[in-house]
């Protein structure tokens, strides 16, 4: 199994100069990055976002970045949202990445939970899905063609043209990326396509039978089961103990969650809700690193993920709380568990 992070880059929108903000958090960004890789993760990724809270508008950008500083850890983004990019340049975009990685990138895709791009780029939010299935499309054929042929209705055809650079790997890995809707899970399964799934609520048994639909669909495709790749993501924060784990991400993780719950409907986040999430069956892993790992274990055997990454921070956590829950969760989460889960 793979363990990894993933990360929107977060920062407080509410800063009085947000360039020289932006400026320190990138800085400290890339010192998590070569982090993560340090203490063996497999997996760094970043989410492509369009507002003051979250600075990673141009993930490849940032992971051409870290491309250069690490050695051996995947740089993915997580989501690229397809619908408002042109596939030609995300393909050029993380071939790059791969090539300055020795082939390392990866392109995990989604449609977006956020929809601040669709106005931002000019697309109407009524093509949402036409808009995703469409690019999904050419970017499957870009990743198999030096020159692609290929007509749609949404995006200018393409007649033989001949895309450049080339990356490394024969095929960047292309991941889909979807939040709980059961159409997303049947398109990725009948491509043969790996899924990530985000779980940001509720209890991790909820996700069973979507786990369950996208490997039924997978076989009825006529695709191996053994090239099933499934990938969990989660809120998570690793402490010293349990209790100053909760204290210290609470505050950040209330903040976000309230926040975004006002703009789309939900109520303010509480105490009893968040510590309801940290139980042993909820979708939050905070602790210590000995709750995490008995946490991953049993999402494990539930679930059957070849991926799990740790989403942090949700909000903007002091720097060192940051490093240091990379460096527990490197060392004595991943560490311990790779004597007892096979590490891809």
């Amino acid at each position: 199994m793979e363990f990894g992070i993933s990360s929107f880059v977060e920062m407080n929108p509410s800063s009085e100069h947000l360039g020289k903000s932006g400026q320190i958090r990138m800085a400290e960004l890339m010192e998590e990055i070569v982090l993560a890789d340090e203490v063996g993760l497999n997996v760094y990724a970043i989410g492509e976002h369009h507002r003051p809270d979250f600075i990673a508008s141009s993930p490849a950008t940032i992971l051409a970045a870290a491309a250069v500083k690490t050695q051996n850890i995947k740089l993915s983004s997580a989501v690229t949202v397809l619908g408002s990019e042109d596939p030609v340049r995300v393909y050029q975009q993380y071939a790059t990445v791969d090539l300055l990685s020795n082939g390392r990138a990866e392109i995990m895709a989604g449609r977006g939970s956020f929809i601040e791009s669709f106005p931002l780029f000019g697309y109407h939010l009524s093509d949402y899905d036409n808009l995703f299935a469409e690019k999904l499309d050419l970017l499957l054929k870009l990743n198999e063609s030096e020159y692609v042929t290929w007509k749609g209705k949404l995006r200018p055809s393409l007649n033989g043209e001949g895309i450049y650079p080339r990356p490394v790997q024969s095929k960047i890995p292309v991941w889909i990326a979807v939040g709980g809707t059961p159409s997303s899970v049947v398109r990725a399964a009948k491509l043969g396509l790996p899924l990530a799934v985000a779980i940001i609520g509720g209890s991790l048994e909820q996700f069973v039978p979507l786990l369950d639909l996208y490997r039924r669909t997978w076989v009825e495709s006529g695709h191996p089961v053994s090239e099933i790749q499934i990938g969990i993501h989660c809120h998570a924060f690793v402490g010293e103990s349990d209790e100053k784990a909760a204290n210290d991400f609470f505050p950040s993780y209330a903040e976000v969650m309230s926040r975004i719950g006002r703009e789309r409907g939900w109520g303010p986040m509480s105490r009893g809700a968040y510590e309801q999430m940290r139980a042993p069956g909820g979708s939050l892993f905070v602790g210590s690193a000995e709750t995490v790992k008995q946490k991953l274990e049993y999402m494990t055997a539930l679930l059957g993920q070849t991926r799990f990454l740790a989403h942090m921070p949700v909000g903007p956590m002091p720097h060192d709380q940051i490093m240091q829950s990379i460096n527990l969760y490197g060392n004595q989460v991943v560490g311990a568990l790779r004597h007892k889960l096979v590490i891809a």
